[in-house]
């Protein structure tokens, strides 16, 4: 009877692995896609050195799951108790460490408010000036969405330090004015039109509704991977302590 429970738990805990293993090999495809991907993220993570070591986090814990899932599943079935010892220990430190993330990103949620964008738009914003990290992403997320400010072009009627260095010249920033193809090398309709507020040729709709849309399933998707990818890990820990245990 010991030996079949022995057996059970043993396939058991290669099976979370394996979804541990198949979860580290997402991360780490997600991870590759955001840098090397052609449609515009690439310049967005580039530009924020916050995202881009969010970009590396996610490349190293994809490549460390996938790394433990591997170790996990030769630990399950050679019954090695090093390696079971192992990967319940690193296991339990991306645990802790992945808890303790998602405890901080729900305390800090209200820092992605439209409100709060709308703020530090219209406070730091510089226009064309690509040496400064927040107006290079700005204007790199504007150009890949075909969107315009945080709830729209008005909110550039605010933004202080851009109507001081354009001396109130233009009413948008370049970025906001319509593309063809709407790509950083896409051509502009229409530049001069564009600058003095035309609605023709220029994107009238905010990038906070447009990237709301775009990534609302992709949110919600994530939070539920995320929820399974804590509940799979600690099975795992039980799993991997409870076979230690009763390797001989």
């Amino acid at each position: 009877m010991e030996g079949d429970c022995l057996s059970c738990m043993k396939y058991l805990m290669f099976v979370f692995n394996f979804f541990i293993f198949l979860g580290g090999a997402c991360l780490l495809a997600i991870g590759i896609w955001v840098m090397v991907d052609p449609t515009g993220f690439r310049e967005i993570v580039a530009a924020n050195p916050l995202l881009l070591t969010g970009a590396y986090i996610l490349l190293a814990m994809g490549g460390l799951l996938f790394l433990l899932g591997f170790l996990g599943c030769c630990g399950a079935v050679r019954e090695n108790k090093c390696l079971l010892l192992f990967f319940f220990l690193f296991i339990l430190i991306i645990f802790l460490a992945e808890l303790s993330a998602a405890i901080l990103a729900f305390i800090f949620r209200e820092n992605l408010t439209r409100e709060f964008f709308t703020k530090e738009l219209t406070k730091h914003y510089q226009g064309n000036n690509d040496t400064d990290v927040f107006s290079a992403t700005w204007n790199s997320v504007m150009i890949t969405f075909g969107c315009c400010g945080v709830n729209g072009p008005e909110d550039f009627k605010f933004a202080s330090v851009f109507r001081l260095l354009t001396l109130d010249s233009e009413e948008v920033p370049e970025a906001c004015c319509r593309r063809e193809p709407q790509s950083r090398d896409g051509v502009l309709l229409s530049w001069e039109e564009c600058l003095l507020g035309r609605s023709l040729f220029l994107n009238k709709q905010g990038c906070y509704t447009v990237i709301l849309n775009t990534f609302e399933t992709y949110v919600y998707l994530a939070g539920a991977l995320a929820i399974g990818v804590l509940a799979i890990e600690l099975f795992a820990m039980i799993f991997a302590m409870c076979l230690f245990r009763g390797i001989q």
